[in-house]
């Protein structure tokens, strides 16, 4: 049978002082360490929470600017376009003026060598004439 005496009191203190010691030899260390690893865990998440925010950020303003530089483009693009086509507008519209210049000019030159030749013809029309008269009259006219 069990009896209680002095021994009881005495297992009841070496399992006390067992507790104390291991809670501050073991126990109290691993806490401790599981406390800073959570602590760690934490950051590291919140680390990685903030990053994905920032990539997310910076991904939507890289797609902002994206849209922003091709509507910018496609603006740069119409203007040049459009200058373009006046450019060639401009350059069309002198070189007929230029066309239509340089072609009065060829017709009064047509206009003033037909006068010329015209001239020429109706004296030597009027020679001819005459000779030809002189001989089916076989007299001078």
């Amino acid at each position: 049978m069990v009896s209680v005496d002095w021994t009881l009191g005495f297992q009841i203190f070496n399992f006390l002082l067992l507790v104390w010691v291991l809670n501050k030899v073991l126990y109290n260390p691993i806490r401790g360490v599981l406390q800073q690893r959570k602590e760690k865990i934490t950051d590291f998440e919140m680390t990685i929470d903030e990053n994905l925010a920032s990539v997310k950020e910076k991904e939507t303003a890289f797609n902002s600017g994206i849209k922003e530089a091709r509507s910018k483009g496609v603006k740069e693009r119409d203007a040049l376009k459009s200058e373009a086509s006046d450019e060639e507008k401009r350059i069309i519209s002198e070189i007929n003026k230029k066309a239509l210049a340089e072609l009065q000019e060829v017709r009064a030159k047509i206009s003033r060598e037909a006068e010329t030749v015209r001239k020429e013809l109706q004296k030597e029309a009027e020679l001819y004439s005459n000779a030809i008269c002189q001989k089916i009259l076989g007299r001078a006219v």
